[in-house]
């Protein structure tokens, strides 16, 4: 919400649920007749990153890196993997320095 010349603009920022959700161009779905869906696809690694700084402001995090585990861990709780990779084996790596992200 931002208040300006005493006018209210609201801006709407997606949550990260709904940006992988979107990443895997999946078909829209009917909520009331269609219960407990997996998602079972495939995201790579730069469409990660690419939500990550989506919602960076919103994160809690102090370095992009963890904006980018937080995404991760929302990865593997609606059931895609990255790169083929499971979303926690992913976590892992950038924790062992295996995998590099990106300062921003």
């Amino acid at each position: 919400l931002t208040i300006q010349n005493r006018q209210a603009k609201v801006e709407v920022v997606p949550s990260a649920s709904a940006l992988l959700i979107k990443a895997l161009k999946e078909p829209p779905r009917d909520r009331k007749k269609v219960k407990n869906i997996k998602h079972d696809g495939n995201i790579t690694f730069d469409e990660v990153l690419n939500i990550a700084r989506i919602m960076k402001d919103r994160s809690m995090a102090r370095h992009f890196s963890g904006t980018v585990k937080e995404i991760l861990g929302t990865a593997q709780s609606i059931g895609c993997t990255i790169d083929g990779q499971a979303p926690h084996d992913v976590i892992e790596a950038i924790d062992n320095g295996e995998m590099e992200v990106p300062d921003q």
